[in-house]
C-alpha cells in the first residue's frame, strides 16, 4: 500500500474553505439569534417592528457597528484598543468645535478632519506597540485616560448644543434614503470597503497570518510592525469618523461623550465571531455582533427583562462565542489534520 501525499497547495486550499465554511457557519448563527429575538419581540409588542422603531435600531447600531470594524482589525492582529470611546468623544467634541469657531465650514471637509484627528490617536497607540513592542492592553488603558484627559481640559466643564451646528449636519442624524438612515450608510460603505481590502489584498490577508503566529509572520517576511501600525491608525480614524456621526446625531456635545464605550465594542467583536486570540473573524461578522447588541439592548426592556439581565445575557453571549471560538479552532485543526495524508 502506497502513501500518498497532498499538494501543499490543496493542503492550503481545503485550509481556506474550511476557515471561511466556519466563518460563514458563525455568521450565520448570530443572524438565526438576531431573527428569533426579533421575532420573539414582535410577537410580544408588535411596534417593535415599526418604522419609527427600526429607524432608531438602524442608527443605535451604526456608530457601534463602526467601531466594531475597526476593532476588529486590531484583534484580529492578536491586539486589542480600549480607547476608541475616548478617540470618539474627542472627535465629537473637536466637530463641534469647530462649528463654533467656523460656521461655515464645509461638511465634508469637518468629516475629514475628525477622522483625520482619530487616525493621529491611533498612530499614538501604533508607535508606541508596534516600536517599542509594549503590549496593547497597557497601552491603550493608558491613552483612553490620556485622551479622555485631553477632552476634559478642552471641554472645561463646558456643553455645545446643537444650536451651536448647522442645520445641515444636524440633518445627516435624521435624515434618510429610501427610508435607511444616512448615518447606517455610512456605516455599510465603511463595512464593504474594509471586508472587501481584507479579503482581496495581500496586506490584508497578512494581518490574519499576524495574529495567528507573530512570529512564524516575521520569518516569513511579513512586516509586522508596519501592519499593526496601520490597523491601529486604521482603527483610530474609524473612531474619529465614528466620533463626528455621534456629533451629528446627538448635537449635545460635552466631554463624557463615547464614555466606557470601549467594552461594547470588545464585545461585539467577540460576539460577532472575531477570535479574542487573534487570526480569525471577519468584520462583517463584527458588525452583525454590533447590531445583536443593540437590538438586545432595545428588546429586553421591551420583554420587561431587568436592566441586571440585559447585562448578564451580553455576559452569556461573550462566554459562549469564547467557547465556541476554541471549538471550532479545534474541529479546523482536526480536520486539516486528517488531510494532511491519504491512502
Amino acid at each position: 500500500m502506497t502513501m500518498l501525499k497532498t499538494p501543499p497547495a490543496a493542503r492550503v486550499g481545503g485550509g481556506a474553505r474550511l476557515a471561511r465554511r466556519a466563518f460563514v457557519v458563525r455568521e450565520m448563527g448570530i443572524l438565526l439569534a438576531l431573527a428569533l429575538l426579533i421575532g420573539i419581540t414582535a410577537a410580544t409588542n408588535p411596534r417593535f417592528l415599526g418604522a419609527q422603531s427600526v429607524k432608531d435600531l438602524l442608527l443605535g447600531s451604526t456608530i457601534l457597528a463602526i467601531l466594531a470594524v475597526g476593532q476588529a482589525i486590531v484583534i484580529i492582529t492578536r491586539n486589542v484598543d480600549l480607547s476608541v470611546g475616548s478617540v470618539l468623544g474627542l472627535s465629537a467634541f473637536a466637530t463641534g468645535s469647530l462649528f463654533v469657531a467656523a460656521p461655515g465650514l464645509p461638511i465634508p471637509l469637518v468629516i475629514l478632519i475628525g477622522t483625520v484627528l482619530g487616525a493621529a490617536c491611533g498612530a499614538i497607540n501604533g508607535g508606541l506597540i508596534a516600536a517599542a513592542r509594549v503590549p496593547a492592553l497597557v497601552v491603550t488603558l493608558g491613552t483612553l485616560y490620556v485622551f479622555r484627559g485631553v477632552d476634559y481640559m478642552w471641554a472645561t466643564s463646558r456643553q455645545i448644543n446643537a444650536a451651536d451646528m448647522p442645520p445641515g449636519f444636524l440633518g445627516m442624524g435624521t435624515a434618510t434614503v429610501l427610508g435607511v438612515p444616512v448615518l447606517t450608510l455610512f456605516a455599510v460603505a465603511v463595512l464593504l470597503v474594509v471586508g472587501y481590502y481584507l479579503r482581496s489584498y495581500r496586506s490584508g490577508r497578512e494581518l490574519y497570518a499576524i495574529g495567528s503566529d507573530p512570529a512564524a509572520a516575521r520569518l516569513l517576511g511579513i512586516p509586522v510592525g508596519r501592519r499593526v501600525f496601520a490597523a491601529f491608525v486604521a482603527s483610530g480614524a474609524l473612531a474619529g469618523l465614528a466620533g463626528v456621526l455621534y456629533a451629528a446625531r446627538f448635537g449635545t456635545l460635552d466631554a463624557n461623550a463615547g464614555t466606557g464605550l470601549e467594552l461594547n465594542v470588545v464585545a461585539a467583536v467577540v460576539v460577532g465571531g472575531v477570535a479574542i486570540f487573534g487570526g480569525s473573524g471577519s468584520v462583517y461578522g463584527a458588525a452583525l455582533g454590533a447590531v445583536l447588541l443593540t437590538t438586545i439592548g432595545a428588546a429586553l426592556p421591551t420583554l420587561g427583562v431587568n436592566p441586571f439581565w440585559q447585562r448578564a445575557a451580553v455576559g452569556a453571549l461573550i462566554l459562549a462565542a469564547i467557547g465556541l471560538d476554541r471549538a471550532l479552532a479545534a474541529r479546523l485543526g482536526r480536520s486539516l489534520r486528517g488531510r494532511n495524508t491519504h491512502v
